[in-house]
């Protein structure tokens, strides 16, 4: 899915719950972060650690561990930058030279509704009512899952370059359905706090992508260099 939603400098690699991925072999210093963890975490924790890894090597860096660092955000080998996520039954990593790109965010979900409660908590009332609007037209779209994810996908691009939390409502997004109708677009998140400074330039907003497939939501927010 990522593939067509990142710049070619990307490099994504993918995986579904039947990948031999799935059961990718941990470093230590990776198996001790989920050492308590329950079996369905630890093999989503491998899966997504295999395709890192797999990503660096077509980058052409030797593969090596993925730790968590500061507020779990992965470190990634010197030179760079990327982005993880995972759900039930899929995994991804991208990954790119940060001379490329000043920063990537990516997330996926399974598409489906928000879990009661969840919507109240994350969206704005802006956001409540233009996602009103989109289902009315488009009622078979869960409009708030696609938003869901791309506050994720805004807060993992945004973590890199501040080293701050971004809380929800701290980020207004907009959902741009594709004009033929097709179920994908575009995001733009307007920052409603100062925003990083890239290349000496101050950024009060992302831009992304976003599309539903196979059962499941993908969205991206790409940073570029000045």
């Amino acid at each position: 899915m990522f593939e067509e939603l990142l710049p070619e400098s990307v490099v994504v690699v993918e995986a579904r719950s039947d990948d031999p991925l799935w059961d990718a072999p941990l470093y230590p210093e990776e198996a001790a972060l989920v050492r308590r963890a329950v079996a369905k975490r630890r093999r989503e924790f491998a899966a997504v650690r295999g395709c890192a890894r797999r990503a660096m090597e077509k980058l052409g860096v030797p593969a090596q561990p993925v730790v968590s660092g500061e507020r779990g955000a992965p470190v990634w080998p010197a030179g760079l930058i990327g982005s993880m996520t995972h759900c039930d039954g899929y995994c991804a990593a991208v990954l790119a030279r940060d001379g490329d790109l000043a920063s990537v965010g990516v997330d996926a979900e399974p598409h489906g509704p928000l879990p009661e409660g969840v919507g109240e908590a994350v969206l704005l009332p802006a956001e409540s009512g233009r996602l009103a609007r989109l289902a009315a037209r488009r009622p078979g779209v869960h409009w708030d899952r696609i938003l869901f994810s791309a506050k994720e996908s805004v807060y993992k691009a945004w973590f890199p370059l501040t080293r701050k939390w971004l809380n929800f409502s701290e980020a207004d997004i907009i959902l741009h359905p594709d004009p033929d109708g097709g179920d994908r677009g575009t995001l733009h998140a307007e920052l409603l706090v100062p925003g990083p400074q890239v290349d000496g330039r101050r950024l009060q907003a992302f831009d992304g992508q976003w599309v539903v497939r196979d059962g499941f939501v993908a969205t991206s927010v790409v940073v570029p260099h000045a």
